[in-house]
């Protein structure tokens, strides 16, 4: 590591000169060079004079004393010409090995005779204070033999006090020159480079002597901390450091590597004038090897400085990277701000790819280029304008002594304390929290210590305003920068030495981030005096830096391995002020011991200051009563000098005092506010009512008075601290205005505030008083226009530009003037940022720029071309594109001129700059530009380019592939005559109409043809999707042209399409939507029948059209209402598909058919006009799920789904509904009785079938009962797709049943029974029963026992039958959980013992148990008994199965019946029930009487029409016919008991019955009953002839001829096999039988289609339905045969008869029961199945996983189309393993399982990514020229990303030949490859990863392997000790 070098900065005298060292002054520097230029003989003169007395050649004329012998120090003369004398000294100095002290001669100056005056006596003598030691060094002389006199040397001397003196009695001017010759003087060695600077007449600077303080702090080898007061030399030390440091490199002699040396200031024009500086000074010292010529030349580069704003220059002028890490040796030493530096550091960690870091780089790096960098930064400037004004009042308002402060001043406060302070680095936010803040030390934290609620509040604030407007100020940087810092090193090499000047200026904070920067923790130099800071809001002090720097040390040192111990570095105090006199020192050094004495801890404690010499005090001016007495104080009464002079300046406290004095006083100088003076110096300074202007009120001010003796009251400062903070920050203030004054300070105000200090001055002697009267000479001073123009500068530089204005008027420079007028206009522009509108803010900006272009104009040089560019910049802040291109040409910046013209959309231009300054663009933006002029040309504008865009076709061609600008591509080919591409462009860009163009214009190839085909019926699709009716479909004129385009294509490629180029389906595709836009519906119908089997949305689009129109099917048939129901069945069955398809938008069909757009893998386009996009259009308002697009909708692939499914859902139930209603109207569903009997129907619009009876066969009775099951079926379509619906409508789902259940069991035996039903005619098959069989399940749940319209007991009956009917075997189990189990109404409820009748009834129903037959009759004994409510053809439905099965059961009894049911004769539907057979059941005669007795009520009273009102009829109310019809068939009923039962008790109730009604005719009956012939043949037949018995099949007879042969087929005779032969026959169908258990699947099929499989074994067999024409054991007997019956075959049955007859009166009276009696002695069993019990805990469990396994699918519902695109590609794959040349092994699993995944998930990116193909696309010719690059980057990546995705899908898709090789790691790279794709496609979604992560994981993740450990054995004890 390179050391500072004693001897570095140590320089020999010229060549030829002596032993005497040579110092030079300032002064005669000066005098030297003015010498050179006028004179060169005199130069020559002063030469060999100051050579000669180098030799020591001291003689009476050249080393004469010029000061008296009393005079201290003898000062000497050396005589040059007549007139001019060399004023020197012997001086004695430290020697450059520091170990002794030299003499020295130290040049004064060259003075002509009469210029020596006093003065020379004053300097004797001061230095004479130095002490006696120094005296007698000074005048020791050493002479030799030939009178020489060399120099002598003397160990060093040990400092002694300075002596005591008189105050030197001299003039104002004479002080003034001492000090110049004493304090701001600077000694130079008389080297060889000093000799060639003035023979070159070059003003150059040189390294002058350093004070032994001074030298102590360069010379330092480890860190240090350096603090003085303004101008105490603090830069000069640093700067010489970095000089010593670097000399010592140059110098060594061993190959070492460049020191790194970074000077770090928080002023721009420091750092700069540093940087000149030390840049001067090593051209001084290498001046010494340079010849004349070469110095001649260095003369001729050196210009004066350029009227230029430092800020301003770009960074490419800047000679410094952008980037930390660019650093190389020859940018050391580096001068910097800490802003750049700490952009420089953050251009390295920050990046945009990083996720930590994006927030900050995006916040930092967020402008487009550094001319809008600045707004998004808080200065001062932004924070007074844009934030402070937007503060609550009320906030800023109570704090006491805001006004006494800028509002810059809380900025400082907010950052430096609450941000930037070492605690803050402790809270995880970066600030401190309310707490925290609130228990800082007062005494250390001054400033608005009693107040920082209120302050905590505004910054609260402040951060909200700042987070809102995307700010970021200097905390927040350094936050940032250290957060990343945390983890990771500098990326550049660390400096070696690091210097920081003006430390207090910066955060606390800071001093991490560049104490992290430097490797060498012994190379660290903190400069800085906290005294010296404006900011009233900052409490920086060194005391702090130097702890928090030792714990950095400490933490930093504890983690290494030596840890050496830390060591504090030394502080140097510089005490002697440069700048200043005694004067104005000792006034200043006042100030900072007040702050002392009372805020001890505010600011670091010092030695006290000094100055060097004596000088005038501040002069306090009092008791002026107006403003003419102060203008005449400053400027005199004289005209010719009404204004201050140009090194003379008017202090204020702000702005509006300076309008204020310039009001009052008038423009007489450069007036200034204290904030404004930081960093500048003046000669005069003028305090201009700071105390009047203070927001301290004068009882505080009176604080100070604590330290004065004897001045009345002094208010108590430690009784309440806080009351007073505000002074500190206005000493504060004080200080810095003294301390800008050289030589002298006037102070002026008149207040009653600056008395208490005006007091402690005047106590302290440190001030003068001028009061009103006093003879005062005018204290303003003439300059000149040199003077002026050199101020003006200096605050130029400054960024006083007013001042400078000022200044530069006084000079008389124009040009100057406007430039600085520029300046301020941008200022202006500046301020109005964020405050002004939009508008304002360009007009000011326009008015700077144009203020600089002019400026420009008349500039030459880097001015011009800095003019040119800040008014570019303007131009770009006021909007003025097309300006700004133009001035950035003027100004040389070929590339921005270039970007700006194509901002400016002046392509044209932007081609003109690429061409001619093509060596001067970089590259990379040369090519980004030819790339945008391309993208215009080419993709949006018609015009013609200057110059030409491509060298070939080629060229031309990649261009326009590869940023997809397909038009143009289009353009391009055609003119080459290549269709067949141009069709394939036009496909990939959803252009079908155009590609069936250019595939018809095509003749080289074979097949295109077919695609033009293929392309006609996607364009088809599209325009005539689902609901597009044929009139607005034929609107579009596309649509036209493609009807022509199809003929075309059919009449042009006949030949073809003859070849089959054009598939059948094809053709009928495009045959469906011929007819569809030609309104033809038979075709569609047959299209539809056609489609149904393989395309369904083609069918259904076809019924759609077909259903379109509303047909009134209400006047329909039995036939047309099946053909139509059978068909529309089929449409809503299309429609539920559609609506419950698990993957609704997956399917290519369906997305057709509803015109639906995939454009990425969750978002769908809904275009324009389609069916669901009108949907949306209804429901738009309020639904937040669908966006905005420019061809419709878009939306994600749940939602689409969801509003197809409601929309379609809606369709289908507006249609089934209006169905429905129609349906419910036709007559087709129910039929007349009255008409079917009589022929005739009396009612006037009769809403019932007149259907004549001649039509009542079997097929008949199956088509009404096939139209009720169709739209039962329709109607569960809608009920499924809208369960709400089917809540709602419980009364029409009954409805409808119970119509089926007429349908089934019609009134009148004549119309059929369930014995007529066939299923096999049925076209639904077993779908249909299944949903009746749900039907009759939820009607069962549904019924309510309190019905309102007290139907229940009707409907219970209705569905209890068809329960047992169709769905025996599961009808017990949910009859028990029914509600009408567990709710009993009361009159259900037998009296007596509390039996509920439903349960006796669903006994009967079932059969299942002994006493079912005697439950039923009960059930039926109680509804007729007490009247309760109930429809008469259903109550004979009951009353005719109670009767079957009691017959049935009675028959069976072997103990009445040889063979069981042999000869019995039954209608067939009486016969159906498997149950009727099964189980012991008893039958009780005498419940049945007791039934008969109520059925002979029943009868008489439909006779009578009295006591019938407990009775109603579905359709219609009672008339004559309808209850004749009742009576006659339970008439019926009656004789089929009477006939098989043959018993005499009840044989007599029948007759008793039977003859009522034949003696008896209805009252109001005009014809004949319908009972009549019924009743008359029984009585015929059963009352015999005299002498004969009457037959005992009498009532069969009666039977057979009421029925009139129309009940043949109803009836069946039952015949034991074994008595076929033996058995009389009948006209009716004989049933031939084995065992009884056979009967009912001999009769019909029915029974095993229609109910569940019975729980009894029966035998297996083909179920047959016998007919007497089918089978030989059935015959059938002419009419005269049946009639009247053989004698001797009755003979036979009558003794048979007897017998049973016999045995039945062989029954003991005393066993039979009365009617009362059995009823009320039995009690029935239930069954245990219809028992009401709860849910079993097995049931329980398996709803509870039937609900778990429901959620799991409603939340799986959502990626279900992910699993179908994974299952249809795992079955690609399956496939492929299935040929022969596939071998199984390891590569088959992953085949087959993660790699669908793969392909899924990158099928979803290549989707997503032509998803933004298109939209980068549509946005190219819709976005503003501004978008090019961005949209021609994202094109040609999106392009080049399609290319990977495709060349990935063709690597991994199944049927890939890479596959055969079974490479695992190229499998795993591929996977790599697929990963890194997602990862770039745009708008990637989660279920992409997710599919991607089973992918890696399955193909490329490593696999733990998990090894089972062994059990270790037991720890065997027994041997231990116990007493141990």
């Amino acid at each position: 590591m390179v050391q500072p070098l004693k001897a570095a900065l140590y320089f020999d005298n010229a060549d030829g000169f002596g032993e005497w060292r040579i110092l030079i002054s300032s002064e005669a520097y000066k005098h030297l060079r003015e010498h050179r230029r006028a004179d060169q003989k005199i130069f020559k003169i002063i030469y060999k004079k100051i050579k000669h007395l180098s030799h020591g050649h001291f003689s009476t004329d050249n080393h004469k004393r010029l000061n008296g012998p009393d005079a201290g120090i003898p000062v000497f003369e050396a005589k040059l010409t007549k007139d001019l004398r060399l004023v020197y000294q012997i001086d004695c100095v430290p020697d450059q090995d520091g170990e002794s002290e030299r003499q020295v001669i130290k040049v004064y100056g060259i003075y002509r005779h009469s210029e020596l005056g006093r003065i020379w006596n004053a300097l004797g003598n001061h230095l004479a204070r130095r002490g006696a030691e120094y005296h007698r060094r000074c005048i020791f002389r050493t002479k030799l033999a030939d009178n020489t006199i060399l120099p002598a040397s003397f160990p060093p001397m040990e400092p002694e006090p300075e002596l005591l003196a008189s105050p030197l009695d001299l003039s104002a001017k004479d002080k003034v020159h001492l000090h110049s010759l004493l304090v701001l003087g600077k000694y130079v060695t008389f080297s060889q480079a000093f000799l060639h600077s003035l023979v070159a007449k070059l003003d150059v600077h040189h390294v002058f002597m350093l004070s032994p303080q001074e030298q102590k702090v360069v010379e330092c080898t480890t860190s240090c901390y350096v603090l003085g007061r303004s101008g105490t030399g603090k830069t000069t030390t640093m700067l010489f450091k970095i000089l010593d440091i670097q000399r010592a490199w140059e110098s060594s002699a061993i190959d070492m590597p460049k020191p790194r040396q970074i000077f770090v200031t928080k002023s721009r024009m420091l750092a700069k004038k540093v940087e000149e500086y030390f840049t001067r000074l090593l051209e001084s010292l290498a001046m010494a090897g340079y010849t004349l010529h070469e110095i001649a030349k260095l003369k001729a580069q050196r210009i004066e400085d350029d009227l230029i704003d430092l800020d301003d220059a770009p960074e490419s002028q800047m000679n410094v990277p952008t980037r930390y890490s660019q650093l190389e040796d020859k940018h050391f030493p580096l001068f910097v701000t800490f802003d750049r530096l700490a952009k420089m550091i953050a251009a390295d960690i920050f990046k945009m790819d990083d996720p930590q870091t994006r927030h900050s780089a995006e916040l930092f790096f967020n402008a487009s280029n550094d001319v809008e960098a600045h707004d998004s930064f808080v200065t001062y400037d932004v924070f007074e304008q844009q934030y402070w004004p937007h503060f609550p009042q009320g906030l800023t308002k109570n704090l006491s002594n805001a006004a006494s402060f800028p509002s810059d001043d809380f900025l400082n406060h907010l950052t430096g304390i609450i941000k930037g302070s070492e605690q803050a680095l402790g809270f995880p936010d970066g600030f401190l929290d309310r707490p925290s803040y609130l228990c800082l030390s007062c005494r250390s934290n001054p400033i608005f210590a009693n107040q920082r609620d209120t302050l905590y509040d505004i910054f609260e604030i402040y951060r909200k305003f700042k987070k809102q407007k995307r700010h970021f100020d200097v905390a927040d940087r350094t936050h940032a920068i250290l957060k990343v810092l945390q983890n990771q090193k500098f990326l550049g090499q660390q400096v070696d030495y690091l210097y920081v000047d003006e430390a207090q200026d910066n955060l606390l904070i800071d001093a991490l981030v560049l104490r992290r920067l430097c490797s060498n923790s012994k190379g660290l130099f903190w400069a800085g005096d906290t005294a010296q800071t404006i900011s009233a809001g900052s409490s920086f002090r060194f005391d702090d830096l130097k702890a928090f720097v030792y714990r950095m040390e400490r933490q930093s040192n504890s983690v290494t391995p030596t840890r050496a111990p830390v060591h504090q570095p030394p502080m140097f105090q510089l005490a002697t002020n440069y700048r200043s006199h005694n004067g104005i020192v000792n006034c200043a050094h006042s100030v900072i011991k007040l702050i002392m004495k009372f805020w001890p801890d505010a600011i670091d404690r010092l030695q006290p200051e000094k100055g060097l010499v004596d000088g005038v005090e501040p002069l306090f001016f009092t008791d002026l009563d107006n403003d003419i007495h102060c203008k005449r104080f400053l400027v005199g009464e004289s005209a010719s000098n009404c204004e201050l002079g140009a090194h003379q300046c008017i202090l204020v406290r702000n702005e509006a005092a300076v309008k204020k004095f310039k009001e009052q006083i008038g423009d007489i100088g450069m007036i200034m506010t204290l904030y404004e003076s930081k960093g500048l110096e003046f000669e005069d300074v003028l305090l201009y009512n700071f105390f009047e202007d203070s927001a301290v009120d004068a009882s505080r001010w009176r604080v100070v008075l604590n330290v004065v003796q004897g001045q009345g009251y002094a208010p108590d400062f430690y009784r309440d601290e806080t009351r007073y903070a505000g002074i500190c920050s206005e000493l504060k203030l004080l200080y810095v205005g003294i301390t800008r004054a050289r030589k002298n300070v006037w102070i002026f105000d008149t207040s009653d505030k600056s008395d208490a200090m005006r007091i402690f001055w005047k106590s302290q002697n440190l001030i003068r008083t001028c009061a009103h009267g006093t003879d005062v000479p005018p204290l303003a001073v003439t300059s000149t226009p040199e003077e002026w123009a050199s101020s003006g500068r200096s605050l130029f530089l400054h960024k006083r530009y007013s001042q400078a204005v000022h200044c530069f008027q006084r000079a008389g420079l124009h040009r100057e003037v406007k430039v600085c007028e520029a300046y301020l206009l941008r200022e202006a522009a500046r301020s109005s940022v964020g405050v002004a509108l939009l508008n304002v803010q360009q007009k000011a900006f326009t008015a700077t720029a144009d203020a600089f272009a002019d400026c420009g104009a008349a500039a030459i040089g880097k001015e011009r071309r800095q003019y040119y560019l800040t008014s570019a910049d303007c131009y770009v802040r006021g909007g003025q594109d097309l300006k700004a291109a133009n001035a950035y040409l003027q100004a040389e910046e070929f590339e921005l001129a270039a970007k700006r013209y194509r901002k400016a959309g002046s392509f044209d231009r932007t081609l003109c700059v690429l061409t001619d300054h093509r060596t001067m663009i970089p590259e990379k933006t040369a090519t980004e530009l030819w790339m945008v002029c391309r993208l215009h040309y080419c993709g949006r504008s018609n015009d013609q380019a200057p110059v030409p865009l491509f060298s070939s076709f080629d060229e031309e061609l990649e261009f326009l592939e590869e940023y997809d600008l397909d038009y143009a591509c289009v353009s391009l080919l055609e003119c080459h005559s290549r269709y067949y591409e141009v069709a394939e462009i036009h496909l990939s860009e959803n252009r079908p109409m155009e590609a069936v163009q250019a595939f018809l214009k095509d003749n080289r190839n074979i097949d295109s043809v077919a695609r033009a085909a293929d392309a006609f019926l996607e364009f088809m699709w599209r325009k005539c999707s689902f609901r597009i009716t044929p009139k607005a479909a034929v609107a579009d004129d596309s649509v036209r042209q493609a009807i022509a385009l199809a003929d075309q294509l059919r009449m042009k490629n006949l030949e073809f399409m003859n070849r089959d180029l054009v598939s059948p389906a094809t053709r009928d595709l495009i045959s469906m939507f011929q007819n569809i836009l030609r309104g033809k519906q038979e075709p569609l119908e047959i299209l539809a029948l056609a489609f149904d089997n393989h395309n369904n949305p083609a069918a259904l689009l076809c019924l759609d059209h077909v259903f379109s129109r509303t047909t009134d099917i209400r006047s329909f048939a039995v036939d047309e209402m099946q053909r139509f129901l059978q068909q529309f069945h089929t449409y809503v069955r299309l429609l539920y598909q559609i609506s419950t398809f698990p993957d609704l938008v997956e399917h290519r069909g369906i997305q057709r058919l509803f015109s639906i757009v995939r454009l990425s893998g969750d978002e769908f386009l809904i275009p324009d006009g389609t069916f669901l996009h009108n949907c949306v259009m209804e429901i738009r308002q309020g639904i937040t799920w669908v966006s905005e697009h420019s061809s419709g909708y878009t939306a994600s692939r749940r939602n689409v789904t969801q509003l197809l499914q409601r929309s379609i859902r809606t369709i289908l139930k507006d249609k089934v509904s209006e169905i429905d209603a129609m349906c419910w109207k036709s007559p087709v569903f129910s039929q007349c009785l009255p008409f079917l009997v009589s022929g005739v129907c009396r009612r006037d619009n009769c809403p019932q079938e007149h259907v004549a009876i001649s039509k009542l066969d079997r097929r008949y009775y199956n088509s009404r009962v096939a139209i009720h099951i169709w739209h039962i079926l329709i109607l569960q379509f809608l009920y499924s797709a809208h369960p709400d619906i089917e809540r709602r409508d419980r009364c029409a789902w009954r409805d409808w049943l119970n119509r089926l259940y007429e349908a089934l069991n019609p009134p009148f035996f004549i119309q059929g029974s369930l014995a007529d039903l066939d299923m096999s005619l049925m076209p639904f098959g077993l779908d249909g029963m299944k949903v009746v069989k749900l039907w009759i399940r939820g009607s069962f749940y549904s019924l309510d026992p309190f019905w309102t319209n007290s139907q229940f007991l009707t409907a219970v009956m209705r569905i209890t039958s068809l329960s047992f009917a169709f769905d025996r075997n599961d009808a017990s189990g949910y009859i028990s959980r029914a509600k009408c189990i567990v709710s009993r109404p009361a009159e259900l409820i037998r009296r007596g013992d509390n039996r509920y009748m439903l349960e006796d009834l669903l006994n009967s129903y079932q059969g299942a148990i002994c006493s079912s037959i005697s439950s039923g009759i009960l059930f039926l004994l109680h509804v007729l008994n007490n009247r309760l409510y109930a429809n008469l053809s259903v109550l004979c439905d009951c009353i005719e199965d109670v009767c079957g099965s009691f017959i049935i059961k009675y028959r069976m009894d072997p103990a009445f019946n040889e063979f069981p049911l042999h000869n019995v004769v039954l209608p067939c539907n009486w016969l159906l029930s498997p149950h009727k057979f099964t189980a012991e059941k008893e039958a009780r005669l005498v419940l049945m009487d007791g039934l008969l007795d109520e059925i002979a009520k029943l009868v008489e009273a439909l006779r009578m029409e009295t006591g019938i009102k407990f009775l109603w009829l579905a359709h219609t109310t009672f008339t004559p016919t309808l209850r004749n019809i009742f009576i006659s068939r339970i008439c019926r009923v009656l004789c089929f008991l009477a006939h098989n039962i043959r018993n005499r008790f009840m044989r007599d109730k029948v007759d008793k019955i039977i003859l009522s009604l034949h003696k008896n005719n209805p009252p109001s009956s005009r014809r004949t009953a319908n009972y009549r012939k019924l009743v008359d043949e029984v009585v015929r037949y059963m009352t015999p002839l005299p002498g004969r018995v009457p037959p005992s099949d009498g009532y069969l007879r009666a039977l057979l001829a009421f029925d009139n042969n129309k009940g043949v087929n109803n009836l069946v005779h039952l015949v034991h096999k074994t008595m076929n032969q033996h058995t009389r026959v009948y006209i009716v169908r004989r049933l031939v039988y084995e065992r009884a258990i056979e009967i009912p699947h001999l009769l019909s099929s029915y029974a095993v289609i229609a109910q569940s499989t019975p729980r009894v074994e029966t035998p297996t067999f083909v179920p047959r339905l016998e007919h007497s024409k089918d089978r030989p054991e059935v015959t059938q007997l002419d009419e005269k045969e049946v009639t009247e019956p053989q004698r001797q075959e009755f003979d036979g049955e009558e003794k048979e008869d007897e017998d049973v007859v016999t045995n039945a009166d062989s029954e003991p009276r005393d066993a039979l029961e009365s009617l009362d009696e059995a009823v009320t002695s039995f009690a029935p069993d239930l069954d245990e199945s219809l028992r009401s019990n709860g849910p079993s805990v097995e049931e329980e469990k398996a709803a509870c996983k039937i609900q778990t396994a429901y959620r799991r699918y409603v939340r799986r519902r959502s990626s279900r189309a992910v699993n179908a695109e994974v299952d249809a590609i795992f079955m690609t794959c399956l496939k492929e393993t299935q040929s022969p040349e596939w071998r199984p092994g390891h590569y088959s699993f992953l085949f087959l399982g993660p790699l669908p995944h793969l392909l899924v998930c990158l099928e979803r990116g290549i989707a997503l990514t032509r998803v933004a193909k298109a939209k980068t696309k549509g946005r190219l010719n819709k976005e503003s020229h501004e978008m090019l690059e961005e949209l021609g980057r994202q094109g040609s990546e999106i392009v080049a990303l399609l290319k990977e995705g495709s060349k990935l899908r063709k690597q991994l898709e199944p049927s890939s030949p890479d596959h055969r090789t079974r490479d695992i790691d190229v499998l795993k790279r591929a996977v790599l490859e697929v990963g890194k794709f997602i990862q770039m496609v745009p708008g990637s979604t989660e279920n992409m990863h997710i599919e991607f992560q089973v992918a890696y994981k399955g193909i490329v993740a490593e696999k733990k392997l998990f090894r089972v450990r062994k059990e270790k054995p037991a720890l065997n004890v027994e041997d231990l000790d116990p007493s141990v």
